[in-house]
């Protein structure tokens, strides 16, 4: 979708609401357009924001992405697309996604505000990721988990056997991320006592991205069966 270039310019001095829409499992659902970047925000949480979803911008950059020759991604919980156009437009990586996302209000609107804006393949996935990596037979290059309600991450997305299935779906050297919360100390707590008790027993070698808001937990698979 184009936006208007005076919408671009007012917003850096205010935030423009662009959208309202609401759905099952997601009762606010906004699009903002704040600091000329497209944000979508539902309840308490921040959802995408362009490049200034700083958890993957600087996990990325430490990363390097355009130096591991990677061509499929799965990205499990879609937002409005801030991950590919991230990597397209930071990093110039014009990967092929496969993206779940069980609300389909969250598709629609990622569809029309972020997708028309990038070269990227992107299928999306209308599913639940719990049943998606289970069943799923493709493997792929990196594994992104995303995946939130509201502010919390359901339990559902913390157990081994996810996780599991998630590495199970990683080719030979492929990247698995997790986004977990950290900017309050409960959410901290929360995201140390996972990596500490479920990541890091699973998964050798396994270590954390500060972004000083968010802890992505970070996997390299090196083939060696977990």
């Amino acid at each position: 979708m184009e936006i208007p270039f005076w919408k671009r310019w007012l917003s850096y001095l205010t935030p423009i609401r662009l959208e309202e829409s609401a759905s099952e499992y997601n009762p606010e659902l906004t699009v903002m357009l704040d600091r000329g970047r497209l944000q979508l925000l539902s309840g308490n949480a921040i959802y995408s924001w362009d490049d200034l979803y700083h958890n993957f911008t600087r996990a990325f950059t430490q990363l390097q992405p355009e130096n591991l020759g990677y061509q499929d991604v799965l990205l499990l919980g879609l937002g409005l697309g801030s991950v590919p156009y991230i990597l397209e437009k930071k990093h110039q990586q014009k990967y092929h996604y496969t993206a779940v996302e069980w609300d389909e209000a969250v598709s629609e609107l990622a569809d029309r505000y972020t997708f028309s804006r990038l070269e990227s393949s992107v299928e999306i996935v209308t599913a639940d990721a719990v049943i998606f990596v289970e069943v799923c037979e493709d493997t792929f290059d990196m594994v992104i988990v995303d995946l939130f309600e509201d502010n919390q991450t359901p339990e559902v997305f913390e157990t081994k056997v996810f996780l599991a299935d998630c590495v199970s779906l990683l080719k030979p050297g492929g990247l698995l991320l997790v986004n977990r919360l950290s900017r309050s100390k409960v959410d901290a707590v929360k995201s140390e006592r996972y990596f500490e008790h479920v990541f890091k027993p699973t998964l050798d070698n396994a270590y954390i991205i500060d972004t000083n808001g968010n802890h992505i937990l970070c996997w390299f698979n090196t083939g060696v069966s977990v």
